[in-house]
């Protein structure tokens, strides 16, 4: 004990090089006349040289191997001397070993050490009994010799009673001071008896290490019930700091969970509210609100989600691996039950953004209808202006023959008007009620217009028909008509509708989707304008039925105002309206070359989108295969898979940029209102899905590997053993996904326990009864039987100890033994010893510790 804790430096001159070479002889005798020395020495040396070289991070096993080549020889010297030896041979040959154990011994003999008969080839060759006796020869030099100051003594006293002295206090240069306190305190406090005088110590040269021996032996027997009970308390400390450490995993497991579940029971109502807005502008704010929620608020959740997963697999490992009972998170925050809530929200969101679209598309549709509806009635309404004060007139009362025929030749062509009009009443009232069927929101105005409209037209019948009979009346005293002015206007007045209805035509508006329906509305278009030529000659025959009036007008010297009283349209209107048509096709024109601009963008923006996600997809395939081959791989260590899922989860994150340049794409194709794509089968929703799965898989797949290895450390578990569950273990996966059915259980059924050997087996591997294992719970299996893990029998033993035998404990042994931490958590949470005898405030250590490993009700 003394040796670990002592490590100075003395001069020592070559009047000691007999005393030396004299207790080389002595343990060369010794070792010759018992046998049974050499594996007793073999052993304690081990130890003694461990002890410091754990203090550079290594140890050795086997004494006379481990210090064949020179290198651990060296760093054994270094460390207990604390100087620097010359740089080690790096070789592997013999010579080079040589050269390392040589500097070796030169360091010692430099330190006025006479090695008798030890050389460097027989340190190489593995000889045991020189191996031992150089050993013998250091602990000597550097433990034995090292105790003038004191302070060994002291370190001693302080390492196991603290409480006896402050070793912070002591001074180096004051020995006398040192020793005679550790012997004081030894014979006051510890029972040993003071066998050496500290002057005889110091004035002596080299010390008796017999009688030092016999005197650090008696420091051995006092500590030794201390050391046990040291001992014991570590353990409890140990088992007390995962528990508490479990628990902190535990209660952040419980906050996370319910952070998640409330954002997604908050946004849940909101994915699942149909509510259509009335207007364009409205529906287009939900369609950015949804945007912002798949680019900025839900991938945030979904790696909320994924950490989630991945700290609730680490915590349960931790749980298994320390013999503790599985966590049971709070009611309604199971990982089942947050994938459920989030399965409610996914279902929700699914089609939400397809009834945005569609919402938009009836929108704009409703849209056009309105406009379309005020433009035909607008037009009505302004040719049905004043028609019922004309019709409602009771001029050919006072009116003379021509007048008469005249009126009656004009009430004509006004029937022949009125009849052209009815096709345009039936298609106002058309669009009024597809108006009505898709639910437009200013429907009340429509409808009241619409009726007002139809009320109208109904009344200008029924005049019409009530001014015919009256006029037909009439007609039988009126002889004279004027046929020209009759002929004009019953030409003029079709040729008047005809070139309203192009006006109306032509400046129709349209909503196409494809090069198709554009080339469709051209060819229309093509064929208006074939039917000019046409139009035309019936222009200039009404020119011509004009013309006549005015030459007969100056042949028979006509000096009054002649005014057609057939018609209320003029030439000079026809004339108006002609130019117009002319103007407005050219227009049509270039309205109809620009929609073919636009359609001809939207194709190039689908082909875009489509080559992109025509690579992204198998893109995203091909490393989930990746991913899935890499998982099954039993060739190399988990280490080197581990290595292989990082680059590949470096390539995905870098492979990033494509995703959000698609998700561009797609914005603009949504932007310009296109719906489809006929050059790919991929959506950016299949791109979305895939991408987060993606990334889901290997951040699970990571954390199986991390969760295998750390079984693997904590099990003790080779790579080779591992390699062999994997292989067990892919033989029954027969899909390669990672789980196996109870086959392989039905199995060892067959060989092993029968039925009772089964079920056991199916609550270890299948807690929840799922009907599927996975590898975690395989390889927990196959090491569960032969894990070297605390029980619960262990943690009652080592309380037993603290408690002197007692099956109680009291609370004053607890903070006594234990760090304040674990003795106030224990003093918390144990029970009151409910048996006979014991003392008020007695604790119940057994029902604590069978609690701690879920094997009571506590």
């Amino acid at each position: 004990m003394m040796m670990t804790q002592v490590e100075t430096t003395v001069r020592y001159d070559n009047g000691y090089e007999d005393e030396y070479m004299m207790q080389e002889d002595e343990w060369d005798r010794d070792m010759l006349l018992d046998p049974a020395w050499e594996q007793q020495q073999r052993k304690t040396f081990t130890a003694w040289c461990n002890s410091h070289l754990r203090k550079a991070g290594t140890q050795i096993e086997n004494i006379e191997e481990d210090f064949r080549n020179g290198l651990k020889l060296m760093l054994l010297l270094e460390v207990i001397s604390g100087e620097r030896l010359p740089k080690p041979d790096r070789g592997k040959m013999r010579f080079h070993k040589i050269a390392n154990v040589n500097k070796a011994l030169e360091f010692i003999t430099s330190k006025g050490v006479k090695l008798v008969s030890i050389g460097a080839e027989e340190i190489v060759d593995g000889n045991v009994k020189m191996t031992l006796g150089m050993i013998w020869t250091i602990i000597l030099r550097f433990a034995i010799q090292d105790i003038s100051d004191g302070l060994a003594f002291c370190a001693l006293i302080h390492r196991h009673r603290p409480d006896l002295l402050d070793y912070s206090k002591l001074n180096k240069d004051d020995p006398l001071g040192n020793l005679n306190l550790a012997f004081d305190i030894a014979e006051k406090h510890l029972d040993i008896p003071k066998m050496l005088d500290a002057e005889d110590i110091i004035n002596t040269p080299k010390p008796d290490e017999r009688a030092i021996m016999t005197y650090v032996s008696c420091f051995y027997h006092a500590f030794a019930g201390a050391e046990q009970a040291e001992t014991a308390a570590n353990r409890i400390c140990k088992v007390l700091g995962v528990n508490q450490e479990n628990e902190k995993l535990m209660e952040e497991y419980e906050r996370l969970a319910s952070e998640l579940l409330e954002w997604i029971r908050r946004t849940t109502p909101w994915l699942e509210n149909r509510t259509p807005e009335k207007t364009m502008a409205e529906m287009q704010r939900k369609l950015e609100d949804f945007r912002d929620y798949r680019r900025q608020h839900k991938p945030p959740k979904v790696q909320e989600k994924c950490q989630l997963e991945i700290n609730f697999n680490t915590l349960q490992t931790k749980l298994r691996i320390s013999n503790r009972p599985a966590f049971m998170p709070s009611e309604g925050k199971m990982v089942s039950d947050i994938a459920s809530a989030w399965q409610g929200l996914e279902q929700a969101e699914k089609g939400y953004e397809e009834w945005l679209l569609t919402e938009i598309r009836r929108l704009e549709r409703l849209d056009h209808l309105a406009e379309k509806f005020r433009q035909k009635a607008t037009n009505h309404e302004n040719w049905a202006s004043g028609k019922e004060l004309i019709l409602s007139q009771k001029d050919y009362e006072t009116a003379t023959l021509t007048e008469i025929r005249a009126l009656l030749r004009k009430h004509e062509a006004f029937e022949s008007d009125l009849a052209a009009h009815q096709d345009r009443v039936e298609q106002i009232a058309a669009i009024a009620q597809e108006l009505n069927e898709l639910d437009y929101h200013d429907v009340a105005a429509v409808n009241q217009r619409c009726q007002s409209i139809c009320d109208l037209w109904d009344k200008l019948g029924t005049l019409t028909q009530k001014r015919r009979e009256s006029l037909e009346r009439t007609d039988k005293l009126l002889e004279t008509i004027d046929q020209l002015f009759l002929e004009f206007a019953k030409r003029s007045a079709p040729f008047n509708n005809w070139m309203e209805g192009a006006m109306e035509d032509l400046q129709d508006m349209f909503i196409v989707h494809t090069i198709e329906e554009v080339q469709s509305l051209i060819a229309a278009h093509e064929q208006f304008k074939a039917t000019l030529p046409e139009a035309d000659a019936e222009r200039q025959a009404i020119l011509g039925i004009h013309n006549e009036v005015l030459k007969i007008s100056q042949s028979y010297g006509i000096k009054a105002n002649i005014v057609n009283p057939y018609s209320t349209i003029t030439f000079e209107e026809l004339l108006n309206k002609w130019e117009k048509v002319k103007k407005l096709v050219p227009q049509r024109d270039g309205a109809l070359q620009e929609e073919m601009a636009r359609q001809h963008t939207n194709e190039r923006l689908r082909r875009q989108f489509a080559a992109q996600a025509n690579l992204i997809g198998p893109w995203i395939q091909t490393r989930m295969e990746e991913i899935g081959r890499c998982s099954l791989e039993i060739g190399g260590t988990l280490e080197d898979q581990m290595t292989q899922l990082k680059q590949c989860e470096h390539v995905i994150v870098a492979y990033k940029p494509n995703i959000d340049k698609l998700e561009g794409d797609h914005q603009l194709i949504q932007e310009s209102l296109v719906f489809d794509n006929k050059h790919t089968n991929y959506t950016m929703e299949h791109i979305r899905v895939g991408w987060e799965l993606l990334l889901t898989t290997i951040a699970r797949t990571i954390n199986e590997i991390e969760t295998q290895i750390l079984t693997r450390d904590a099990k003790g578990i080779s790579q080779q053993q591992m390699n062999e569950f994997r292989s067990s273990f892919n033989h029954f996966d027969r899909v390669q996904l990672s789980t196996i059915s109870h086959h392989w259980c039905l199995c060892l059924r067959s060989r092993e326990g029968g039925k009772v050997e089964f079920a056991r087996i199916m609550i270890l591997v299948d807690p929840n009864g799922t009907g599927i294992v996975s590898f975690q719970s395989f390889i927990d299996f196959m090491t569960r039987e032969t894990a070297d893990t605390d029980t619960a029998e262990q943690v009652v033993a080592s309380f037993r100890i603290l408690a002197a035998d007692k099956p109680y404990i009291l609370v004053d042994e607890l903070r006594r033994e234990l760090p304040p931490e674990q003795a106030e958590y224990c003093i918390m949470r144990m029970p009151p010893y409910a048996g006979p005898g014991a003392p008020p405030g007695a604790l119940d250590y057994t029902a604590f510790s069978t609690a701690l490993y879920g094997e009571s009700d506590l």
